[in-house]
């Protein structure tokens, strides 16, 4: 694997100039996810059979192919890091340093020969704290990538939030309304979508990744996990904007999640009411 040939692909020449040790952590990744996502292609709008996990989720052949796939070249590009991805679980490392990894993010998407599903790689560094987020859509070739103090990348450019400030021009994204219905939020979309410019079921990550590159304001997941969220962190972070649980913590484990632009952050909490987001997700 050629950790440079990403940054010419993608005209990364200012990054990959930094001396920061986290330049390599961060084009690794970015390449990691392109790779796995691309091995999905050959799966995608091709009639993949679908296996129901025990948590009642989809998953393919695609989501443990790609996940074996970055699986493999991070044990030979860092071999003391630890790994957690979504289908083949934890493995621990040495150095405290983790790679938290979600193959597909938006298998049903994926399943449905629907093009906005993506490959997630993220690094948490010794501190505990995801320092490096790499977010790969291989259907729409689409590249957002990131770490601390590094900027936000889309296709080889900036990526910045939007400065819309006002929640009455904001466009609001979400995964499913059952699961806000699920997780005892039934009202809320209802709500929101009276108070907002504009609500679209753009979901999984790409709604995320649609705050992060300024195309919408804030993305809204009742349901969330770890692998889900950990590229994100610092995506929305060096783009300039905000990912958090409905508490307003910045945080992989709140088990569900918001991205927003960090304008609309505090007038997005104050509206989860204190007695809504002390509800128990999952």
């Amino acid at each position: 694997m050629d950790g440079r040939r990403i940054c010419a692909d993608h005209s990364y020449d200012k990054v990959c100039n930094m001396t920061n040790s986290l330049t390599r952590e961060m084009e690794i990744a970015a390449e990691l996810a392109q790779v796995a996502g691309r091995a999905t292609l050959k799966y995608f709008q091709a009639g993949v059979s679908v296996e129901i996990k025990e948590d009642a989720t989809p998953v393919t052949v695609a989501d443990r192919q790609a996940e074996q796939i970055i699986r493999d070249e991070l044990k030979k590009a860092f071999p003391e890091d630890g790994i957690f991805g979504e289908e083949f679980g934890n493995e621990v490392g040495l150095s405290g340093r983790r790679w938290i990894i979600d193959p597909i993010d938006g298998t049903k998407s994926f399943v449905r020969g629907v093009p906005l599903y993506g490959v997630l790689v993220g690094m948490e560094n010794e501190h505990g704290d995801v320092v490096v987020g790499a977010a790969y859509l291989p259907a729409l070739d689409e590249m957002v990538h990131a770490a601390i103090g590094h900027g936000c990348w889309w296709n080889g450019r900036r990526a910045r939030v939007s400065e819309i400030s006002d929640l009455t021009s904001a466009c609001v994204c979400y995964t499913s309304t059952r699961n806000f219905g699920v997780c005892g939020y039934d009202r809320l979309l209802e709500d929101l979508g009276s108070k907002v410019g504009l609500l679209r079921g753009w979901g999984d990550c790409y709604g995320h990744l649609l705050v992060a590159t300024g195309r919408a304001e804030i993305m809204l997941d009742p349901i969330l996990s770890p692998w889900d969220c950990a590229a994100l962190v610092p995506i929305l972070s060096e783009a300039g904007g905000s990912f958090t649980d409905w508490r307003g913590t910045v945080t992989i484990d709140g088990k569900n999640g918001l991205s927003t632009n960090g304008l609309l952050l505090n007038d997005v909490l104050s509206w989860l009411s204190p007695g809504e987001v002390s509800r128990e997700i999952g």
